[in-house]
């Protein structure tokens, strides 16, 4: 290029206007901007209001939350409570006199875990009844005392008195041992067997007393009194045996009304016209 040319390129640049590049956004991206912007905010605002509105509703505060306050030894609620999962608590208490209501519309279930997470205790309380799984079930006073006690092995009742209140009384189907069997106060012991026998069995000894009243004792077939070793006392003021059989001797032209007690080989007694002399040996076939 000649110095000419290169003279006359740059006059023809300089007499052309400088042109000049638009910066920003124009037109309807303008507009969008500012519509998405005021949505925003829009949003912002009924966030907030929501927020506000769940705080009021649910009663925070810097204590708590609702009926749920946080306190220095735990946490405190307050009025009707449901637990849709599992509680984990160390301890669950009511406040000082007021009463505490666990209620389900099924089931309440209290397990206790051992070392391996298995169920050692578990108390089932539904609408069949109460049921506990467990070793040994205890029920004691409040001074410690045991009152009740049932094991695999034994069932102890520890009270100082236990009262049978249904109207068949109590029905044991094997042995009973106890030291002592009474009634109540004006009320009738009866101990009975319906369909087998009836023992009582001591080492040292059985007393049957009656202080306000009499005692019967009533069998269908035979009532067998036996000593081994000592004696059997009848001690009363007058001992009645209303239907002892009678021999059939009489003395003759003798019409009086006395009789001896004669009893057999075999144990058993009847009565003999009384005579001079002994009349069981004469009556005799009474005891075949």
């Amino acid at each position: 290029m000649t110095q000419e040319q290169y003279t006359h390129r740059n006059n023809v640049q300089s007499s052309e206007a400088p042109h000049v590049y638009k910066v920003g956004i124009y037109g309807w991206r303008k507009r969008c901007l500012y519509f998405f912007v005021l949505l925003l905010m829009v949003l912002i605002l009924v966030n907030l209001a929501l927020t506000i509105w769940i705080l009021k509703v649910m009663n925070f505060t810097i204590d708590g939350m609702g009926h749920l306050r946080i306190t220095e030894k735990g946490l405190t609620l307050e009025g009707d409570s449901e637990f849709l999962k599992p509680l984990y608590a160390k301890e669950i208490q009511s406040r000082p006199g007021s009463p505490l209501l666990l209620q389900s519309s099924k089931n309440i279930t209290i397990n206790i875990l051992n070392g391996q997470n298995k169920a050692a205790t578990r108390v089932v309380a539904g609408s069949k009844g109460v049921e506990a799984f467990g070793k040994v079930f205890e029920v004691k006073s409040n001074t410690g005392k045991t009152l009740f006690s049932a094991a695999d092995r034994e069932v102890v009742v520890g009270a100082d008195r236990l009262r049978v209140l249904g109207a068949e009384g109590a029905v044991f189907s094997n042995s009973v041992e106890t030291p002592q069997v009474r009634a109540d106060p004006f009320k009738e012991l009866r101990m009975e067997s319906p369909t087998r026998s009836l023992f009582m069995e001591a080492p040292k000894g059985i007393e049957i007393l009656a202080e306000a009243g009499n005692i019967q004792a009533t069998c269908r077939n035979e009532m067998r009194l036996e000593s081994k070793d000592g004696e059997i006392i009848l001690e009363a003021n007058k001992i009645k045996l209303p239907r002892l059989p009678k021999g059939i001797y009489s003395a003759s032209g003798s019409k009086q009304k006395v009789y001896e007690v004669c009893i057999c080989p075999n144990g058993r007694l009847f009565l003999s016209v009384a005579d001079s002399g002994s009349t069981c040996q004469i009556n005799s076939s009474v005891c075949l």
